[in-house]
């Protein structure tokens, strides 16, 4: 039995889905949320979020993920960041998969990505789980009621998290699996129910076409001034780096959260939502990003919670340290309404250094901007990935190396161009440790990164005074109002300065180790810029 509006030539039953039990296309809010919580997937919080566990899988799988090796896209991959299926094994998963979707309630959202209809891309998402719905229709943008009995997407993602590959027989490494097939246009999802995962695919998947249009794809959240959409920002940064908490700035426009083009016409959001970290989250801080954990329609993920005040715990982490809320743009008063800005003014690199070496903020050359996007450094939180407990050092290339389909490069030349035309003030911010490494230093404060922030984009900073950090070769302002004069020279913060030193030099070896793999494929100014 099929519910809901759909493009009544354009069923699953004509995409070759049969024998299903019921379908419900495009459901809202509430319809979703009654269905979730008839079928027991979760519960209703108060001012009616959703509260949700994922059970096993609380963050991502980044290793089960896949890309058919096909002719079509064989000399455009990045092999070795991403794992090849084969084309015959994919025709085996999907059609064990959609053999175990037999008989089977599913519910189908049909949905877009890409705030610039120029270059727009129509997905549909079908899921097992209710809540899933509920999760994609916020964070994908949605389209007028009235073009759904139009709609003809482009790719289809089929999310099933109650069936479990096979590796002998799927040509996958567990029994989860994540693959995208450009040739059927078709992503799948097996084993997992973290909601994540759907959100990525579709970033991943744009990340490999939107560079063939000249459209530089981003893993970054963006901000503009209020009355000047010409005056954006964007932060680069993976997870648990604050892009969500930075670009949530009163005083600026927010375009989105964690995912965004760069065309010859601007900035524009790719996603209609966002995704928050809710630890530790405290609404003297962050109240509007807490006020959406008490929204209705909010889904709140894996967070503990009282059983009978429904109170949400947002210091307990026993569940996960990757503990999240999902909820539309609109949530946010100062969201824009297009999702579309002006070429950024200013380019935030955002980094979550646990050696407690690089500064608050630093100020970088265009070719030492591409040298650090390049690298990638940061370190992956915990909880954002399976097995990661505590903050691990790493080099994530362009900022989310494993949303990366193609080569480095490629997004790095990007860039480099963007940046070459449009002109752009470039900054280093270090949102990790200070005064020590992780286990000794503390966390950098909030305020004083906001105030540095602050200060970058709205010209000040550009005029104070910079000393030549000897390190790494940045400028790094001497004097900030608002700002401890110590904190902006990380060794004066620490103790034994000796030991800072070590720290240093060892941290600057990493970088020089890690840069050695992208020398062959970069101009040379950028190599003169390799430390």
């Amino acid at each position: 039995m099929n519910t809901g509006r759909v493009n009544p030539s354009h069923t699953l039953e004509n995409q070759g889905i049969t024998g299903l039990g019921s379908v419900s296309y495009n459901q809202i809010e509430p319809a979703l949320i009654e269905a979730a919580i008839a079928r027991g997937e979760g519960k209703l919080g108060i001012g009616g979020a959703f509260l949700v566990s994922t059970g096993k899988f609380t963050g991502r799988s980044p290793k089960d993920k896949h890309i058919v090796r096909s002719p079509l896209v064989e000399d455009t991959i990045w092999w070795e960041n991403n794992a090849a299926m084969a084309p015959e094994a994919f025709d085996v998963l999907r059609a064990d998969m959609l053999d175990y979707m037999k008989g089977g309630d599913y519910f189908v959202q049909d949905l877009y990505a890409g705030a610039d209809p120029e270059h727009r891309l129509d997905v549909r998402v079908i899921t097992e789980l209710a809540w899933h719905g509920l999760f994609i229709r916020h964070l994908l943008r949605r389209p007028a009621r009235d073009e759904l009995e139009g709609f003809v997407p482009e790719w289809t993602i089929i999310n099933c998290p109650g069936f479990k590959a096979d590796p002998a027989r799927h040509g996958c490494r567990s029994e989860t699996a994540i693959v995208m097939n450009f040739d059927s246009k078709e992503i799948l999802i097996a084993n997992t129910a973290y909601a994540g995962e759907n959100k990525k695919s579709v970033f991943t998947l744009l990340n490999y076409l939107l560079p063939e249009k000249g459209v530089m794809a981003m893993h970054c959240s963006a901000n503009h001034a209020v009355d000047d959409p010409d005056n954006a920002a964007v932060f680069f940064g993976l997870s648990g780096t604050g892009k969500t908490t930075l670009s949530a700035d009163p005083s600026r426009t927010l375009i989105g959260d964690d995912e965004h083009g760069w065309s010859d016409k601007g900035t524009f959001n790719f996603e209609g939502g966002c995704y928050a970290k809710t630890i530790n989250l405290r609404a003297e801080a962050e109240p509007e990003i807490y006020a959406t954990t008490h929204r209705f329609g909010t889904v709140v993920e894996n967070m503990v919670y009282n059983e009978e005040t429904l109170e949400l715990d947002f210091d307990d982490d026993s569940l996960t340290a990757n503990m999240r809320c999902a909820y539309p743009l609109e949530a946010i008063s100062n969201a824009s309404e297009t999702g579309m800005g002006g070429h950024p003014k200013n380019i935030i690199m955002l980094t979550c250094d646990a050696f407690g070496v690089l500064p608050p903020i630093a100020r970088l050359t265009p070719a030492q901007a591409m040298y650090h996007f390049l690298s990638g450094f940061t370190s992956k939180v915990a909880g954002t990935e399976r097995g990661v407990t505590e903050p691990t050092p790493t080099f994530s290339t362009c900022f989310g190396a494993p949303f990366m389909p193609r080569r480095p490069e490629v997004y790095g030349k990007l860039l480099q161009a963007q940046i070459a035309k449009h002109g752009a003030n470039c900054w280093l911010v270090n949102t990790g440790w200070t005064g020590g490494a992780y286990g000794v230093g503390s966390r950098m404060p909030i305020r004083a990164t906001r105030a540095l922030l602050t200060a970058a984009l709205n010209g000040t900073l550009s005029n104070s005074e910079f000393r030549r950090d000897a390190n790494f070769g940045f400028d790094v302002p001497v004097a900030v109002g608002g700002v401890a004069d110590e904190l902006l020279d990380p060794r004066q913060t620490w103790e034994d300065k000796d030991a800072y030193d070590a720290q240093a030099a060892k941290l600057v070896q990493m970088f020089a180790d890690n840069f050695g793999q992208y020398m062959p494929f970069i101009d040379d100014d950028v190599k003169a810029a390799a430390i």
